[in-house]
This record gives C-alpha cells, sequence and structure tokens, in this order.
C-alpha cells in the first residue's frame, strides 16, 4: 500500500514539474520571438529610409548600369532600384496633386536610383562616409539621405533596445530560478532515498543517474510541449497578419524553437546534477534537516 502511494506520488511530482516547466520554457520561447522579431522589426523600419542617388542628365545606360553593378557588390547596400525622370516626375505630381502642365513646361525631376542599406548602416556615421564615395562617380550629381529621420530613429530604437535588454536579462534570471527550483523540490522530496542509497554502499555516480535520466525525460517533454503550443502560436498569428510574416523568418524559428529545446534538454539535467551532488555530500543528520 505504502510502495502504491509513493509510486501515484512520484508520478504527481513528475507531472507537477513537467507543467511547471512547459511555463517557464513558454516564458522563455516567448521572450526570444518577441526579442528577435523586434530586431527584424527595427532593421525593417532602417531600410525603409532610402539614399536617394541623383544622377545627372548626361549619363549613358552603359554608365548607369555599371553604376548599378558597382552599388550591389558593397556590403552596405541591400537593394538598388532605378527611378526615371519620367516615373519621378509622375510621383512628384501625384504627391503634389498636379497636373503635368500646370507651371512647368521641362521636366527639372532628375533619374535616381534608391539605395535601401542594411540596417546596420542606417546611421549618421556611416552614411557621412558612404555619401562621398558614392559622389565621387562621375554621373552622380548629389547624394540625398533624411539624416534628421534616421537619427530621431536610431535614438528610439536606441531605447527600446535598452528597454528589451533588461526585460530579458530579468526575464532569463527569473526563468531559470523557476526551473532550478522545480528540480530542487522534486529532488527534495527524495533525499532520504539518496541517503539510504549511500548508506549500503552505492556509488554516486550510480544514485545520480535515475534523477538524471528523470530531468532529462521531464525536459524532453516540456521542451516538445512548449516547442509545439510557440509554434502552433506563431503560425496562427502568421496566418492572420501579413506584415508580421515578414518579420518571422528563419533565424527567429530557429532562435525561438531552438532556445527552448536546447533550454528544456540542459538546465533540468544541470540542476539535477547539482542537487543531486549537494545531497551526496550530506550526512545523515544534515539531509533530514535541509
Amino acid at each position: 500500500m505504502a510502495s502504491k502511494k509513493r509510486k501515484s506520488g512520484g508520478r504527481f511530482g513528475t507531472l507537477t514539474s513537467c507543467i511547471s516547466m512547459t511555463l517557464v520554457l513558454l516564458l522563455l520561447g516567448s521572450m526570444v520571438f518577441f526579442t528577435t522579431t523586434t530586431r527584424n522589426f527595427s532593421n525593417q523600419m532602417r531600410a525603409e529610409m532610402p539614399v536617394a542617388v541623383l544622377l545627372k542628365d548626361s549619363c549613358s545606360a552603359e554608365a548607369l548600369s555599371a553604376l548599378q553593378e558597382q552599388l550591389r557588390s558593397k556590403p552596405y547596400v541591400r537593394s538598388v532600384t532605378y527611378i526615371s525622370k519620367e516615373q519621378g516626375a509622375k510621383e512628384t505630381y501625384e504627391s503634389l496633386q498636379l497636373e503635368p502642365g500646370d507651371f512647368i513646361t521641362d521636366n527639372p525631376i532628375l533619374a535616381e536610383l534608391e539605395l535601401s542599406l542594411h540596417g546596420e548602416y542606417t546611421n549618421k556615421a556611416s552614411i557621412q562616409r558612404i555619401a562621398p564615395e558614392i559622389k565621387k562617380n562621375p554621373i552622380v550629381a548629389d547624394v540625398i539621405y533624411p539624416i534628421e529621420e534616421i537619427d530621431q530613429l536610431n535614438h528610439t530604437i536606441s531605447i527600446v533596445g535598452t528597454v528589451l535588454l533588461v526585460a530579458v536579462v530579468l526575464l532569463t534570471f527569473v526563468s531559470f530560478a523557476l526551473i532550478s527550483n522545480t528540480i530542487r523540490m522534486n529532488i527534495y522530496a527524495h533525499r532520504h532515498i539518496i541517503q539510504t542509497m549511500k548508506l549500503v554502499g552505492a556509488r554516486w555516480g550510480f544514485i545520480r543517474r535515475p534523477f538524471l535520466w528523470q530531468a532529462f525525460r521531464i525536459g524532453m517533454c516540456s521542451a516538445l510541449i512548449a516547442g509545439g503550443l510557440i509554434g502552433a502560436g506563431i503560425w496562427q498569428v502568421v496566418q492572420q497578419d501579413f506584415y508580421i510574416s515578414s518579420l518571422v523568418t528563419l533565424d527567429v524559428l530557429v532562435l525561438t524553437l531552438g532556445s527552448v529545446l536546447v533550454c528544456g534538454l540542459l538546465l533540468p539535467w544541470i540542476f539535477a546534477f547539482l542537487s543531486v551532488t549537494k545531497y551526496l555530500r550530506m550526512r545523515g543528520g544534515e539531509a533530514n534537516l535541509a
């Protein structure tokens, strides 16, 4: 009868540990997902602030093609879009709600190359270094970039990034503490068994083995459940919003699900190893008082 109670109590403890671990991994995975998508969002916001390379009217098709290829080969360029004089004039008239012949007879709009830069290069220092290099080309009339808007965007992103960093550190600490306490409490309930096995001469490795295996199983089950729930949630969000789907890249999925799997497998095993070792080093009386 007592044996049945111990088994049912052990199963209940394992189930409770699995549920607790799943909730913690859900918190951890959600935090990683939010952080990585926020990073992609900031990069997209930077990329939406293009640099305009104005071209001289005298530029030839060959020189234009050569400049485009040259710019595409640069590490800071994400994409290059050519806007002809006619297209530029049309966009200008539409933005000002004018007709082509309202005020001018000739088209004063210059053709241009619209550059989209990678996020790490969309800052004042980088652009001020890039612009003179582009201006050296003989067909380039000028390089225009919204420096005030870029400075404001980078300032805002910096503040948001700092807040996120603090939140990530705090939530990571809380997650690790919860996982540690869950494993410690599970092993605490078996401290007398550990001492009994020591008294009969069992080796420490032999005593540790079932606890480490149990921690591994709990971590594996929790990671699979949490990963499945997070994956289903991400899929549902992506299906509902097209813009968010552009933020959920492969690296976001790998980092989110990978962090859940790695933490679910490694952390319980590490904390179980440390907790069992703690009780193995205790004497019988110390274990009763622990």
